[in-house]
């Protein structure tokens, strides 16, 4: 019988040999993440930002979709800006009632374009997509813009996300140098970085954090469909229980907290990236169905890429091998379930798992 870290192992073998040759979950009832010391002034705090959603979604003809909900505002104003630090109010792009969908064109080509929300009672509110859109790197995203369950926001522009950097563009890392990502997180095996080395911005730092804890990912040969899901979900739970994994992600969280941007990726920047950010999210108090959805995110971002990868495979081994390329509520569950039975909190197995304050966490990349 084979360990879980030998099919965690195995698996990741097989989804990045897969990825390569492409061109180109209620989670269980956990305890929350306890509240700052501060909560009654971080909530009083929360309230000034009155919007309960707001997203900004760029379309393929350039233009941005934007839709809000904020209680309580009668109407809100757009403007739109290329640094989220100072977007300019000289003209407006866009008005709308508290809650609204509206549509922005005509702004012309940037490295990310931001909107600011600002309503006519309480605090503005900054969101951009959160995909890069990068054609190298398909699965590049910010984690930034999700509202918390207390009415904070995930600051933009502080932790990304992604695939493979190997094929990053040299615009692509003039984009990345002009974001601000000084520390890249490498989650892979050495055999992966030797293979497919990472493409750095400059004056950015790569940080090996190898969550298998292996020289290599080894081989797997896939029975059935279900014998790859079971492997899939075998190798979520080694990810929260195995040393190699808690040192990566203490390691990664506790840079996340820090100052500069910070990227952290995988290969297919779904399984262990995918964990990798549902531990900071849900240590920043993200609700767990929003955690869920960034997770499955994966399966959207990196549809052309995976469909371009079964193509490639006989009929008969496309429901063998589907499993190891998708993301899945089951899969992410998985983690929880382990997280539950080995801390019974979530907040333990931030601090005796990981090491990591996840106060400090939210002090940092929280607004509102």
């Amino acid at each position: 019988m084979t360990s879980p870290r030998t099919r965690l192992v195995a698996a990741a073998a097989l989804t990045a040999a897969l990825t390569v040759t492409a061109p180109g979950f209620a989670a269980p009832a956990l305890a929350a993440p306890s509240a700052d010391p501060a909560q009654h002034s971080a909530q009083h705090s929360a309230h000034a930002i009155p919007f309960t959603a707001a997203t900004a979604v760029q379309q393929a003809d350039g233009s941005f979709t934007l839709s809000w909900t904020a209680p309580g505002a009668r109407h809100v104003t757009v403007y739109a800006g290329t640094d989220q630090e100072h977007v300019p109010h000289r003209a407006a792009v866009a008005r709308g009632a508290g809650s609204a969908t509206v549509t922005v064109s005509g702004l012309g080509a940037a490295d990310r374009w931001y909107f600011e929300l600002v309503p006519d009672r309480g605090a503005p509110l900054v969101v951009a997509d959160r995909s890069l859109h990068l054609a190298s790197a398909p699965n590049f995203r910010d984690l930034g813009g999700y509202r918390t369950a207390d009415g904070r926001w995930v600051r933009l522009g502080r932790v990304y996300r992604s695939d493979d950097l190997s094929k990053l563009t040299d615009q692509d890392l003039a984009k990345l140098r002009r974001l601000g990502i000084r520390t890249v997180f490498d989650l892979r095996t050495p055999a992966e970085r030797q293979a497919a080395p990472d493409r750095l911005p400059a004056g950015a730092r790569s940080v090996a954090a190898n969550v298998l804890g292996t020289a290599d990912t080894g081989q797997f040969n896939v029975t059935s469909p279900q014998a790859a899901v079971d492997a899939m979900i075998a190798g979520e739970r080694t990810m929260v229980s195995a040393d190699s994994a808690r040192a990566a992600y203490g390691q990664l969280l506790d840079a996340a907290g820090g100052r500069g941007a910070v990227l952290f990726h995988c290969t297919a920047g779904k399984d262990r990236t995918g964990w990798g950010a549902a531990a900071l999210l849900t240590a920043l108090g993200v609700p767990a169905e929003t955690v869920r959805a960034d997770y499955l995110a994966s399966n959207t971002y990196r549809a052309q890429a995976n469909a371009a990868v079964l193509a490639q495979l006989p009929p008969a081994y496309q429901a063998l091998y589907r499993p190891l390329l998708d993301v899945r509520p089951e899969y992410l569950a998985a983690g929880f379930d382990e997280v539950a039975a080995r801390y019974g909190t979530f907040d333990a197995y931030l601090g005796r798992g990981l090491g990591v304050d996840a106060r400090e966490l939210r002090r940092s990349l929280l607004a509102g």
